[in-house]
């Protein structure tokens, strides 16, 4: 057998030295980019929409916080060197600059005193309550049984020309931004990820009475209120140097009014481990996707 001239050797290699660092930048820029997400010590800040309440197992009674909750995902998933997840159930803004308490009336110390200098990763999902989330879906639930086909919830918020629900988020925004400012403050090098909530009612159409005892009416209205504090949460961090995690549009036909397989929320009455009108595990597994997509864009 004709062995190739050296020249044809020569080239060839060369060609394949080529090839394969072709191949390898093209990997490189079509991989995400793991280190992209910190490893070191991670920080979990919110309300119960983090904390999983009824979600099994149950780790702190007091703050319903479930060890299947997407703090705890994100955590495992980041092979995080130490991790402290300090979210609490009905926490507001206030709960993590300043002390208050959990569900059983126990003291819980400011959430922020979790976050350390040598902190690196910090996720922040707070607003809900500060707007007054569970008075709201009461209130409205309540006004749905005597109008299920109008609008009284509307009605209610909106009498007299002013969007009170509207205000409320309005006046939250400087709230959320002291909470990112504190952040940053107490750890300048950790990055900061906002966590938007997912849909509870359906992006389209009047939802399913009485299975979400919403009347008709006021289900585009909600729906538009809760798109607003989103909304809201993603300007704050951009204008905090925070990245916001959107945790609505992957929730989007996984609302209350979906299957019990599907939904990552639950209804009043749910059909999967959580408490009404949170998410459920799945859920939980939905939004920890969410902050790992971010990190790793």
């Amino acid at each position: 057998m004709t062995r190739p001239r050296l020249p044809f050797l020569r080239a060839a290699t060369r060609v394949a030295a080529i090839a394969a660092t072709t191949a390898g930048v093209l990997l490189a820029l079509t991989q995400p980019a793991s280190a992209a997400v910190p490893t070191g010590r991670y920080v979990a800040l919110g309300d119960s929409y983090t904390a999983g309440p009824l979600i099994p197992t149950q780790v702190d009674l007091n703050c319903l916080r479930s060890n299947r909750n997407y703090p705890s995902l994100v955590a495992a998933s980041a092979g995080s060197s130490s991790f402290a997840d300090v979210s609490c159930s009905g926490a507001t803004t206030n709960d993590i600059l300043n002390s208050g308490s959990g569900q059983l009336g126990i003291s819980v110390p400011p959430q922020l005193s979790a976050v350390t200098a040598s902190t690196t990763l910090v996720t922040v999902q707070i607003g809900g309550n500060d707007i007054g989330f569970s008075s709201i879906i009461s209130d409205c639930a309540q006004a749905s049984l005597s109008n299920p086909l109008g609008s009284p919830c509307k009605n209610r918020y909106t009498a007299g020309g002013t969007d009170q629900l509207q205000a409320r988020i309005n006046g939250a925004a400087p709230k959320v931004t002291a909470v990112l400012q504190a952040v940053h403050a107490a750890a300048p090098g950790a990055k900061v990820v906002v966590i938007g909530y997912p849909a509870i009612l359906p992006d389209s159409g009047y939802g399913c009475w009485p299975t979400v005892p919403i009347a008709y009416q006021d289900v585009p209205y909600l729906r538009a209120v809760e798109k607003s504090l989103n909304a809201m949460l993603a300007s704050t961090a951009a204008a905090n140097n925070a990245t916001y995690a959107d945790a609505y549009t992957p929730s989007i036909g996984r609302d209350a009014c979906t299957s019990s397989g599907t939904r990552w929320v639950e209804g009043l009455i749910p059909q999967n481990s959580a408490a009404p009108f949170h998410p459920n595990a799945t859920g939980e597994r939905g939004m920890a996707d969410a902050v790992l997509t971010k990190l790793n864009s």
